[in-house]
Parts: structure tokens; sequence; C-alpha cells
């Protein structure tokens, strides 16, 4: 039986309501969203409003209109980035970001001129706080900075670090990846100005999805312009959220899935799905520690960290352990460096990469114990 194990890319299996809202919508809707005044443009309106709305529940947002639909996590910094930087502004990251930050913001360098400012992080991506604080100038724009890392998955302190951005009156923008569906995120409780997530990842929804919250009082640029079926007349996009951010036909079949996903998390409970990865994540971790010639990467409180373990076997390269647990076992992890070269500078793996096995929600005790006797084996013949 195959074992999926990169959760952190895409998760898998989805939740049987995902798939069966995605025919549905297909079969028996398939209009698209405030083009018509008819029974079924009506009812598609009608799955995007509670798509929304019930983002809004999850991350605690009170007005869900402030939530613009995107592609994926990538655009929604992209938009952010793109439509709030000036030439000459000064942004504050971190040195665990993914690629879809740090291409965007040495794109910003090259062609606007901003300036940037890497953080440090620890060897297992905690970020060094006393440095953050010095980071900061008069010309600071932005802060810009991941939720949990897709490398070691450590969890940043985004209280800590609003806090501190907002005594220097500088918003943050949270790259919430790794974390939207499958650990709490409360915008109000942590002060978050911009908050970026993904839909296929812990939301546990399609790919082609995702979104991004706005601050009230925020302004950004748009990336593009064209229709929204609403107020035509008008030469320039509409003013209003989330229209002004919404034009071209959204993706409707994607939005379909995405509700049932969101709806399926809250009926289970976001501390729920959290608990259940926390202690697959920790026979994970306790298991390897047991093995010989293992490296783990990051934390081994499961507290700190989201469902990512990195690690290497000193013998073998990435992706000899990734073919052996595939061809092997029907095993499936991922190798490289992630998208996230910062990420493994930090932790000291840039050349060679890693080793990265993620859980999910529909992971087992059973599937990770499987994994440890796979990953026995290989050293074992290795050895």
């Amino acid at each position: 039986m195959a074992i999926y194990l990169d959760n952190a890319a895409t998760t898998f299996p989805k939740p049987p309501a995902v798939w069966q809202a995605m025919e549905h919508f297909m079969k028996n809707i398939g209009a698209s969203a405030g083009r018509g005044g008819y029974r079924r443009a009506l009812a598609a309106e009608e799955i995007v409003f509670q798509c929304r709305r019930l983002l809004g529940k999850l991350f605690n947002i009170n007005d869900a209109t402030r939530i613009v639909f995107t592609a994926n996590a990538t655009e929604a910094i992209n938009l952010v980035l793109k439509g709030w930087l000036n030439p000459g502004d000064h942004v504050i990251t971190t040195a665990m970001e993914h690629n879809a930050v740090w291409r965007c913001l040495k794109t910003l360098e090259k062609e606007r001129g901003i300036s940037i400012t890497v953080v440090p992080c620890r060897e297992d991506g905690e970020l060094l706080m006393p440095e953050l604080d010095a980071a900061f100038r008069e010309e600071t724009r932005l802060l810009v900075c991941t939720h949990a890392s897709n490398v070691t998955g450590t969890v940043m302190p985004v209280q800590a670090i609003t806090a501190a951005a907002h005594r220097y009156g500088v918003p943050v923008l949270l790259d919430a990846a790794q974390t939207a569906g499958a650990y709490p995120i409360d915008v109000r409780e942590l002060d978050i100005d911009f908050l970026a997530f993904t839909g296929h990842k812990g939301l546990l929804g399609p790919t082609g999805t995702g979104g991004l919250y706005i601050r009230p009082g925020l302004d950004l640029r748009s990336l593009k312009e064209g229709g929204t079926g609403s107020v035509s007349r008008l030469e320039y996009m509409p003013e209003n959220l989330p229209d002004r951010f919404e034009a071209g036909t959204l993706n409707m079949v994607g939005i379909a899935g995405l509700k049932a996903a969101v709806e399926y998390i809250l009926n289970q409970g976001i501390d729920r799905i959290r608990a259940h990865e926390e202690e697959l994540t920790a026979r994970m971790l306790a298991g390897l520690a047991g093995l010989p010639g293992v490296t783990v990467y990051g934390p081994r409180e499961t507290e700190r960290k989201v469902g990512v373990v990195s690690f290497n076997l000193k013998e073998l390269a990435p992706e000899e352990v990734a073919y052996a647990l595939d061809e092997g076992h029907d095993i499936m992890v991922r190798v490289g460096l992630h998208c996230a070269p910062l990420a493994h500078k930090t932790i000291g793996t840039l050349e060679r990469g890693t080793v990265r096995a993620s859980v999910g929600y529909f992971n087992t005790a059973e599937e990770i114990d499987a994994f440890l006797a796979a990953i026995k084996e290989i050293i074992e013949i290795s050895s």
C-alpha cells in the first residue's frame, strides 16, 4: 500500500467532500460568479461568498470581503510585494524564506531598487530576535516572513515579530503556505496585516486556489485589470474589495472544492488536526533519532514545528534515499532544496539538500512505523 509523505508540497488524499463538491459544480452549476442574474450564476456566487465567509471564520477575520482569491500563496505574495513596495523602500525578511518571497524580492531589488535585509536564523531555523529589532530603518516599508519553514518545519514567533514591526509602524506579510489549515491562525490575535495562503496544502483543497487577507486601511496596487462583473461602466478597477483584485473569471470549480475543504476543517477542528499531525511528527522524530547515521534538521520539540521533517543519511545522497523508498517500499517523500535555498544555506545543506518527509491529517501511526522500518532497512543495506 502506497504511503504519501509529501504533504508539505500538496496534501493527499483530499476529503471526499472536496472532489464531490467539484464534481457537483461541474455537473450541475458550471456558471461564473458575478456574471449573470439567473439561478445557476447566483448559485456560483453563493459558493464564492460562502467560501470567503468560511475562510474568515477559520482565520478570525471580521470582514470576509478583505479576503481576495488568488491562484496560490505565490500570487498572493507577489500581489503584496509588487503592489506595496516602491523604489528606495527597504524590506526585512528572514533566512528561512521560500523562493515565493525571495525571488520576488530579488526581482524588485533589480527592477525598483528596493533594499533587503535578511535576518539570520539559528541552524534549527529559529529567528534571532535581537537581529530583527536591529534591522529596522527609517525607510523600512515591509516585513515579510514565513509562518513555518517548508524545510525544517520551524514555526516563527509571529506575535513577537508583528509587535516588533508595529513599534516602527511597519506592516507584516505572513506567508502561511505551511500553516493555513494545519496550525491555528488568528489574524486579530497575531495582529497580521497581510496573510498569504494556499488552498492545496493544509487547507486540504485543490491546486490552483489560494488567497490574501488585506487589513483595513492598507492599500495595494493591483497586479492585473479586467472584468469583475461589477460597475462595468468604470474605466478603471473598482476600489472596493475583493473586486479590485479579482479581475477575470475566478477558478469556480477550485473554489467549490476549497469551500468543502474549509468546511471539513472547521467540522474536524483545527486543534484536533494540529494534535494529530504533532503526534505523528513526534513519532517520526523519535524513530529517526534511534537510527545510526541519521541527521535530522530543525527543532526536535513538536510544539515548535509543523509536520515537516528534513533529514539525511550519512552514506547516501538524498536522491538515493527517495528512490529506495519509492521503488522498494512505495513511500513518497521529497528531496532537494524544496524551493528554499535560503533555508538550506541556514541549516548547512545548500550543496546537498535533504530528504523531506511531511505528514498530513490522513497519515496514520502505522504508516510512520512503516516509513521508519524502511529507513532502517535502507541503512542496513547501504552499510
